[in-house]
């Protein structure tokens, strides 16, 4: 069993200032689209590479572009042992649904 946190729960904790990792496994190509405020990429191709270069000492949120794909990475993360990783249930699309910031990337000349 995998957990989920919604998007609104997610912006509240990151509102609170608790302390999460979020890490958008998404293509470059898709970041361009934008990142949640604050998040890291780790395109997923890479998790089983740099799967331990997550932090183990607090909750790690993932996400991608509908949470399907993000949902995959957290199986195979807690099959390496973490206990304390997240799927954003709905990925960027349900955040932005909600109307929630999305970071968009500094436009270039």
């Amino acid at each position: 069993m995998i957990n989920e946190i919604d998007s609104a729960s997610l912006r509240e904790k990151m509102g609170a200032g608790e302390r999460i990792q979020v890490i958008d496994i998404r293509s470059p190509a898709e970041l361009a689209e934008g990142m949640l405020p604050g998040a890291q990429s780790m395109p997923m191709h890479l998790i089983p590479l740099r799967w331990q270069d997550l932090p183990k000492d607090r909750e790690v949120v993932l996400y991608c572009r509908s949470g399907a794909r993000s949902y995959h990475a957290c199986q195979f993360l807690v099959q390496q042992g973490l206990d304390q990783v997240l799927n954003l249930r709905g990925g960027i699309a349900a955040w932005a649904r909600h109307g929630f910031e999305i970071e968009r990337p500094a436009s270039r000349p």
